[in-house]
């Protein structure tokens, strides 16, 4: 399971809306200057995302806006819905461009048969979307909430031991 946190933004019957923080882990890099993706990264620090996600068996009368959440999403999910939305557009194009080329053997055919695969893959690729959009098996779920009284009730001692 992958685990982020986040605030709650909104609040439905069986799932809420989580705005979560886009934190970059580049900072402690020992490549961070020669890194492309560190550059990317730079751009893109601090965004904020707003995802929906499954209450499960919790009720929505127990949050409320602002709360903060624990929210997870398994591997098996994030893997599976990766390669749906890069590979299915991708396969689709050269499909659609392979079949093309076989009725005409003209570039502009072919490159019209790669276009209209891609706009296929697309179209899939939201059906698929539609399907599992209730699926706990491939959504967010929330996993903790965060009470107030219990986070800033934590004492720290900042004075150092002695015998």
């Amino acid at each position: 399971m992958i685990t982020e946190s986040g605030r709650v933004v909104g609040i439905e019957d069986k799932a809420l809306w989580v705005e979560t923080i886009r934190r970059s882990t580049c900072g402690s890099c020992a490549a961070q200057k020669g890194c492309g993706q560190g550059l990317m990264n730079k751009l893109t620090d601090g965004r904020r995302n707003q995802l929906r996600v499954l209450l499960g068996s919790q009720s929505a009368d127990a949050f409320h806006l602002d709360d903060e959440v624990e929210i997870s999403i398994p591997e098996r999910a994030l893997i599976a819905g990766a390669m749906t939305v890069y590979l299915l557009p991708l396969f689709s194009m050269i499909a659609g461009m392979a079949l093309a080329s076989q009725y005409a053997p003209s570039d502009a055919i072919a490159a019209l048969g790669a276009l209209l695969g891609f706009v296929g893959g697309m179209v899939l690729v939201r059906l698929h979307a539609m399907y599992i959009h209730n699926k706990p098996a491939f959504q967010a779920s929330v996993v903790a909430k965060y009470e107030p009284g219990l986070i800033n009730s934590v004492a720290i001692s900042t004075t150092p031991y002695s015998e």
